[in-house]
Order: structure tokens, then C-alpha cells, then sequence
């Protein structure tokens, strides 16, 4: 489906809407999500009464992890797929969790400035176009407090030129325009263009389909007049 312009394209989960009822037992059994979503919430050190928000939530697998893991953490979930939000509606009831859950742009935050202490990230960055990645990552700098972190896992770099044969399987079905950025490690680039500091890789996970880098970012602190 489209919002407005073109540039505003929005590509859901699987890039057809049919598909979205498989989406998490393909990512469950092909991608070994369960470990790389825990290192990434181990990754990004919440701490108690945090404000965290799931930037691309879909189904909620990533929110509810974050909320089980920081009970006291208070979680919000974001994304653009209607229909994906009503699976995670389903799945955080039968959880037992208290999250919410926001239907919106990530290019077009529908929170206030400095609303945020971390904003965490998973499998979202590559469904969007160059452009769409670095607006996506001003609006999370808008929402962060200072001194707040963004936490990626996303496909990187191939590891090796298998796993980099195995990610044309990614491509052909999320688009090759959406996803070349990623084969190319551009990310931590669009990262430091938008303003965060200390801008690193901190490791990567290999699936069957290529190879998911995780990245950390920091909002500066203001610096003293």
C-alpha cells in the first residue's frame, strides 16, 4: 500500500499482507529469533522505569521480550501494518503484559521530543529506501532524551559469500532498492549523518538467510555553554 507520496511507500512484513500470518513462525524457526532479540535487549542495558519504545514492532514478539525482561520498564510498541498490530494486540494479552501499541510511521514519530530513554529496533530499516532510513533516524534522535540509545539488529554485510547468496532470497522478496543499503554497511553511516555519537558495531548473528549485525548509537549529551 502507499501513504501520500511515493517516498512514503510502506512495505509490510513478508512485502505482502497475505503473508503477515506467517511471519512469526518463519522468523521462529528460520532466523533463531529468540537469540538474537535477547541479545539485543541484553545489548541495550534498560534500566529501571525506562521509557523504551519498539520502533517497528509488528507483532510484538521484540516488545513483549523488552517488558518481560524490564518489568518496570515502561514499553511501547510502534508500527505501520494495521494488521500486524492487531497479531501483537492478541499476543501481548495472551502474555500478560501491560505495553502499548501504536499504529504510525517511523519516518513520522508520532511522540513528542526527548519522549524516550531507548528506542530499539528489529528487522525494520531494511524494508526502507535510503531516504526513509535516514528520516527514520532523525525522528528517533527527535524522540530520544539526551544521552538515550538506539539499538539495531538488522541484515548487514553478509558474513561470507554464501550467507551474501543466501541474502538474495531477503532481496527478491523485500526489494533490492530497500536492501542494498544493508548489504553495503551503510547504516552506522546514516546513524552518525543523523546525529548520534558513538556510533558502533557490536556483533552479528548468522541465519540461513545472511547475516543480522547489531548496532548501538548514543543521542549527545547538550554540551555546556
Amino acid at each position: 500500500m502507499t501513504k501520500g507520496r511515493n517516498r512514503d511507500r510502506f512495505i509490510p512484513a513478508l512485502r505482502f499482507d497475505r503473508l503477515t500470518p506467517l511471519y512469526d513462525s518463519l522468523l521462529r524457526w528460520t532466523l533463531r529469533e529468540a537469540t538474537f532479540k535477547r541479545k539485543l535487549v541484553e545489548q541495550a542495558h534498560i534500566e529501571k522505569c525506562c521509557r523504551v519504545l519498539d520502533l517497528g514492532c509488528g507483532t510484538a514478539t521484540l516488545t513483549i521480550l523488552i517488558k518481560r525482561s524490564h518489568p518496570d520498564a515502561e514499553v511501547v510498541g510502534l508500527d505501520g501494518d494495521a494488521e500486524a498490530l492487531e497479531i501483537a494486540k492478541v499476543k501481548t494479552v495472551r502474555a500478560g503484559v501491560q505495553v502499548g501499541l501504536d499504529h504510525g510511521m517511523c519516518f513520522d514519530l508520532p511522540y513528542p521530543d526527548d519522549s524516550f530513554d531507548r528506542v530499539l529496533s528489529s528487522l525494520l530499516f531494511h524494508h526502507l529506501s535510503r531516504e526513509n532510513k535516514l528520516r527514520t533516524l532523525r525522528e528517533v534522535f527527535r524522540v530520544l532524551r539526551p544521552g538515550g540509545e538506539l539499538h539495531i539488529a538488522d541484515w548487514g554485510t553478509p558474513g561470507n559469500a554464501f550467507l551474501r547468496g543466501a541474502f538474495l532470497l531477503v532481496q527478491l522478496l523485500d526489494g533490492f532498492e530497500t536492501t542494498a543499503d544493508n548489504v553495503d554497511g551503510v547504516l552506522p553511516g546514516l546513524c552518525t549523518a543523523a546525529g548520534f555519537e558513538e556510533v558502533q558495531e557490536l556483533g552479528h548473528h548468522h541465519t540461513g538467510f545472511g547475516t543480522i549485525r547489531f548496532i548501538d548509537a548514543r543521542k549527545p549529551m547538550p554540551k555546556n555553554e
